[in-house]
């Protein structure tokens, strides 16, 4: 069955060859869904069962390492993404209302994509940054203290109303 898949997408040729460099080591898991994401953009159901196939794994225990870890994504993403940071101290510094005003905007909900692929909004537990609350990652650079206004500023340039 993984033959032909294989053979069919050059992606999981490479994708092979990273899991026999490893050694088919179970404990190189999470280092083989960072090479695959990488490589195809998302973890969808087809590489996660490859990856549990070539690692010897149960499909449950990829799917369960892959939805723990907030980097790994299973559905495509948009060309930018906005993370807003749910923390204590973001939260407490109004976290909630740029999340509401990002969904309003973009017509879409946390962890959707718009219909265009333009944006991803996302949301992480705590980034970190708890000293610049409220913190938002655009495209993978964390922006301190912002507001609804100051988000929907960045998230314009990508999505119109």
């Amino acid at each position: 069955m993984y033959q032909s898949i294989s053979a069919s997408d050059k992606r999981f040729k490479i994708l092979e060859a990273h899991i026999k460099k490893s050694q088919h080591r179970q404990d190189a898991l999470i280092e083989m869904l960072h090479k695959a994401q990488e490589l195809f953009g998302f973890l969808g159901n087809d590489v996660l069962r490859y990856v549990a196939w070539q690692l010897k794994l149960p499909a449950s225990r990829v799917y369960g390492v892959a939805t723990f870890y907030h980097f790994f994504t299973l559905k495509p993403q948009g060309a930018h993404t906005c993370v807003v940071c749910l923390g204590t101290a973001c939260y407490v510094k109004g976290a909630n209302q740029i999340l509401a005003a990002v969904e309003e905007h973009a017509h879409i909900k946390a962890g959707d994509t718009t219909p265009d692929r333009q944006l991803s909004l996302l949301t992480a537990r705590c980034i970190g940054a708890c000293g610049i609350a409220p913190a938002v990652v655009y495209d993978d650079v964390v922006t301190p203290r912002q507001t609804p206004e100051s988000t929907l500023q960045h998230v314009r340039k990508w999505v119109a109303p």
